[in-house]
């Protein structure tokens, strides 16, 4: 008669558990991505065996042709990984492009200090100006027509710059309007802002601007914007 030491069990199916999960999100991305790039899967294959044929040749006769498949092998699987990841984040931002509440979910996703404030202000056309606080200072995120969310920036500038006079305030229109910034491109837009604040500084600005928010009525804020199943990979995160 076997026996087993208490817990083994329970910890066996929540590793296979997880293993199922990590499996059931690449196939999900995987699908997501066929969505938008219909010939990702030849691609990926292209590129596997491109590589692994540049690497393995000139490795294969300096060395041996052995240590040459070695090497390409794990180089190619990479490259095709790492193509796979650009077309996945690049399916993503496409399948979340327009809809509202897109900007604060993909911020929210970015790595690093950055704090977000989802829809302090909204109107009845589902225009969205969403708060970011950061080392940069304070970010006014709009997603909406610019005829239509010029006015809404403009007042929640002036009312942040009431409350943090010495923080500097940047203005972001997120859409496909001339002038506005793409939602694939909205990351590389914050991240290049010059930084201003130390760290100690973000934390008592957002306690600063988070008593502000709550001696306000509280704004209804949009569900996420993401469909079932269409989750932004991990790659993405910047």
């Amino acid at each position: 008669m076997s026996t087993s030491s208490p817990g083994t069990e329970p910890k066996k199916k929540r590793r296979g558990a997880g293993f199922t999960a990590r499996l059931g999100t690449i196939r999900d991305n995987y699908k997501m991505t066929q969505e938008a790039h219909r010939w990702v899967g030849l691609e990926m294959l292209g590129i596997f065996l491109v590589v692994t044929v540049v690497v393995a040749i000139p490795v294969g006769l300096l060395v041996n042709w052995l240590t040459g498949v070695l090497v390409a092998v794990p180089l190619g699987l990479l490259a095709a990984v790492f193509w796979f990841s650009r077309r996945a984040m690049k399916a993503a931002y496409t399948r979340i492009e327009g809809q509202p509440g897109a900007a604060p979910a993909v911020i929210q996703q970015m790595r690093g200090n950055w704090s977000v404030t989802p829809a302090v202000a909204v109107t009845r056309n589902s225009d969205i100006v969403s708060r970011v606080v950061s080392r940069c200072g304070v970010v006014l995120v709009a997603e909406g027509p610019t005829t239509r969310v010029q006015h809404m920036l403009a007042n929640e500038r002036k009312k942040t710059a009431r409350w943090l006079p010495e923080v500097p305030i940047y203005e972001i229109q997120v859409g496909i309007e001339p002038n506005q910034v793409r939602i694939g491109k909205l990351q590389k837009e914050l991240t290049r802002l010059p930084r201003a604040l130390r760290p100690a500084e973000v934390n008592d600005i957002r306690r600063r601007l988070d008593a502000l928010t709550a001696r306000e009525a509280p704004v209804p804020i949009p569900k996420g914007p993401l469909p079932k199943g269409g989750k932004i990979p991990k790659s993405m995160r910047g």
